[in-house]
């Protein structure tokens, strides 16, 4: 099978690209590209947390309902959801209607605004583990990796939910910890170029 696709425009992608309509924009414009924002990393890990036995392609289509669910996932305000709020959102057909996920978002958010206070931002904490480049494999070879699996252990052990290793590997990917772009994909030396210039963020030693 080829790992490759022809885009419209005629140039090779991630054959995952054109597995449907959803996926072309959010590989060219999202998936790889380094990330330094807590909100959109927060975002994220819930995001993929969500996906957890479905298609990525599915959050896709509900992502700006989750956006609307989940107060943009703020942490702050994410935090704050109480029982009452748990129960609309379980009635809420914009997003996946499941009680565990919901409430591990909530958990989550609150363990967020405790790393923040450990480690300066979620950025400094989830960029300390980004892997040496010359140690990974060819891309799109694994769905785990001894770094994702670092990064689930740690996140368990300060309480975070639905964060395995294979969540916490497609958050490296999609985030920009590692770029798993096919060779020969359009995007792979675009996004080299994103995390040769992205100034990563350094947990502070306090």
């Amino acid at each position: 099978m080829s790992t490759l696709f022809k885009g419209p425009d005629g140039q090779d992608r991630c054959a995952w690209a054109g597995s449907a309509p959803d996926f072309l924009d959010y590989h060219d414009q999202e998936w790889g590209y380094p990330v330094g924002d807590d909100i959109r990393l927060f975002e994220k890990v819930c995001l993929e947390s969500f996906q957890s036995g479905l298609s990525w392609r599915t959050i896709l289509t509900k992502r700006e309902n989750f956006r609307t669910a989940f107060a943009g996932f703020d942490p702050v305000e994410v935090a704050a959801f109480d029982q009452v709020k748990v129960e609309a959102l379980l009635q809420d057909a914009g997003i996946i209607r499941h009680r565990g996920k919901i409430e591990a978002v909530i958990n989550n958010a609150a363990r967020a605004l405790e790393l923040q206070q450990e480690a300066g931002s979620l950025a400094a904490f989830f960029w300390s583990f980004e892997p040496d480049p010359a140690t990974l494999p060819p891309p799109q070879t694994q769905t785990t990796s001894p770094d994702s699996i670092a990064l689930s252990k740690a996140l368990k052990k300060r309480g975070w939910k639905f964060v395995g290793p294979t969540t916490c590997f497609a958050f490296m990917q999609a985030m920009g910890l590692i770029n798993d772009h096919a060779l020969g994909c359009c995007c792979r030396a675009k996004a080299a170029e994103a995390r040769a210039s992205f100034e990563k963020p350094v947990p502070r030693s306090d």
